[in-house]
């Protein structure tokens, strides 16, 4: 069934795109790249440089990546290109679903796609996340439309974007058994996750033939039985008809070989695109990863807009008995049980797809207002909005100020916490102001008017969020999608080395940097066009011109240096932070942090002053 298009449908498409483009891609270069986007980024980079490293299972990222350094240069911005673009490009797969979805609620979930928090901050990161993520989508929707030369390239190139690829299909996969359990009398496609089914025997047109063949005479002779036959319209025999098409086996298998091999440039990049499966497998038995607790308030903080909706949505679904949004229920409560346990931020994007899937078809038919509604749910709505800004404002003020003095408060007394007493009463007030409207005028207008300014404020609240999480907002901030720390003073460390290389050498890019001691990807990234070596302890016989240490007074070796430190690295203390802390946390981004702190050391006699005085 063709639904009927929206207008302009095509170019809000395209003013999506747009929008995530602008979200993605400003100021992308800006921050330093921690330590597992440098360890994928340096082996683009030696690809690139003619070598053969040993990849990493994430093909696809690492490869085109690699394509991206030979032709230009490698910078941070281009490491984290690939994936911005992916991420852009997710605003067009709900469009390939536009026929089952409807095409209102599929370009709301275009949109929501592109202010969505985790999303752009998964969209900025160097690895291969974001590409399984959109890949997978689209194999999925070129499926659904029958175009299966395009599904086997989209396929293809899923499989060689990573171990989040596995994420993905093991979660549609028990989503899908769910499903055919709890109906085992009829079969489902993969598409059922989402789409809704075909439309089955209407009970009544069932009864009447039902009466029908109890009006036919009966034979005297005893049933023949008789095994059935087999239906080739049947949804089963439709996919492995549709699986075993030369077209797509033939386009799948050219995708993963051309571009896994890098058109056979680089042939180790098939197996390390076969190694993913084992990688994925490994997360769950290896300890590294984030709590669980820390994973379910990162969907609560970045999340909050779809979980409104979605919730919304769920209660509609259980009232209406839709089947669409219980389908999309069990995909996301699967997604999110599979995330926590794993313990990876990067696995909750399979989270986001389902929750803001049922928040698109809520927000596409919720706030259905009468004409004659128009003046009280707008005077309901602005007020409520009056009251929700100033509770923010009072939120960053208790932030700012989470030590006050006693004060003395009309009605209430003498109070420990000032602003905190007025947070209570904000929320007490709001809570009043609701139930006297319920009361004076209607429920529903109270219900109306609530739900559009919470909306509306949880709107801005996400898309000053989704600012914060591109790290426009505070480069320097701590978010919960960074499962590793980024360098903090990598721009001084390096501009110091190129200031002494070109003192000594006369170029900025002459001398070599030992590194001892420290393992850091992202060390070694930052100074990539310096020839780099690392080692474990130094040699008490050499005096090299630079090398790098962690803390210590004096180096021991032969020659006279003069040293200068940086603070490399800031982990956030998330398990010890307080209430307070995460209060100030929400505002600013700001968290108790551990500094590491390294030392750049650099031999006398390069700096102009001692060759001038003659120092040796």
């Amino acid at each position: 069934m063709n639904s009927p298009s929206l207008k302009h449908e095509g170019w809000l498409y395209g003013l999506a795109f747009l929008i995530a483009l602008a979200l993605r891609f400003i100021a992308l270069g800006a921050s330093p790249l921690t330590d597992s986007e440098a360890t994928l980024a340096l082996q683009s980079l030696a690809l690139a440089r003619g070598e053969s490293p040993l990849l990493a299972p994430q093909s696809a990222y690492i490869l085109f990546t690699a394509v991206l350094f030979a032709i230009m240069e490698s910078a941070n911005f281009l490491a984290r290109f690939l994936p911005a673009l992916a991420g852009s490009m997710l605003v067009f797969a709900p469009y390939f679903f536009r026929e089952k979805i409807h095409p209102r609620p599929a370009l709301i979930l275009a949109f929501l796609f592109v202010f969505d928090p985790g999303l752009v901050a998964l969209s900025r990161q160097a690895n291969g996340t974001m590409l399984a993520v959109t890949f997978l989508l689209f194999a999925w929707g070129m499926w659904n439309q029958k175009r299966l030369i395009p599904t086997g390239i989209f396929a293809g190139l899923a499989l060689l974007s990573g171990p989040s690829l596995w994420a993905g299909l093991l979660t549609l996969g028990i989503t899908h058994l769910f499903i055919r359990g709890m109906k085992p009398k009829t079969t489902d496609s993969p598409e059922s996750l989402i789409l809704e089914s075909p439309t089955s025997e209407s009970p009544v047109r069932r009864a009447e033939s039902v009466e029908a063949s109890n009006l036919q005479p009966q034979s005297s002779n005893p049933p023949i039985l008789e095994s059935p036959a087999p239906n080739p319209q049947s949804p089963i025999s439709s996919l492995q008809s549709q699986f075993s098409n030369p077209q797509l086996l033939v386009s799948f298998l050219a995708t993963l070989l051309l571009c896994g091999t890098l058109f056979f440039l680089a042939p180790n990049g098939l197996s390390a695109a076969l190694a993913s499966l084992p990688a994925y497998l490994k997360g769950w038995v290896a300890w590294e990863g984030v709590a669980p607790s820390r994973m379910i308030l990162t969907i609560l903080f970045y999340e909050l807009l779809g979980i409104l909706l979605a919730a919304l949505a769920i209660f509609r679904a259980a009232r209406a008995n839709g089947k669409r949004a219980k389908r999309l229920i069990i995909w996301l409560g699967t997604a999110l049980l599979l995330a926590v346990f794993y313990r990876q931020p990067a696995a909750l994007a399979w989270v986001i797809i389902p929750l803001l899937a049922l928040a698109a078809s809520e927000l596409s038919r919720a706030f259905e207002i009468r004409r004659a509604e128009y003046s009280e749910v707008g005077i309901v709505t602005l007020a409520i909005l009056i009251l929700l800004i100033y509770i923010s404002f009072t939120v960053s003020n208790l932030a700012l100020n989470p030590v006050s003095q006693p004060a003395t408060l009309p009605l209430v007394g003498t109070v420990d916490n000032p602003p905190l007493a007025v947070l209570i009463s904000s929320f007490a007030i709001l809570l009043v102001c609701i139930a006297l409207v319920a009361l004076g005028w209607s429920a529903r207008i109270a219900r109306l008017g609530a739900t559009i300014a919470l909306t509306a404020y949880i709107g801005l609240y996400t898309l000053a969020t989704a600012w914060g999480a591109s790290g426009l907002r505070y480069p320097d901030g701590f978010e919960l999608w960074m499962t590793d720390s980024k360098p903090v003073q990598a721009d001084l460390l390096l501009a110091s080395v190129k200031d002494i290389s070109e003192f000594s050498l006369g170029h900025d890019q002459s001398q070599p940097v030992l590194v001892v001691g420290i393992d850091s990807p992202a060390l070694a990234w930052v100074l990539r066009n310096h020839s780099v070596k690392v080692v474990s302890a130094l040699d008490p016989q050499t005096s090299p011109p630079l090398f790098i240490t962690p803390v210590m007074d004096n180096p021991g070796l032969p020659a006279a240096y003069r040293g200068q430190d940086f603070t490399w690295r800031a982990q956030p203390q998330w398990k010890i932070a307080r209430s307070i802390d995460w209060l100030s946390w929400i505002v600013f981004r700001t968290l108790p942090a551990e500094s590491e702190t390294i030392i750049l050391w650099a031999r006398d006699d390069l700096f102009p002053d001692a060759r001038s005085s003659g120092q040796p």
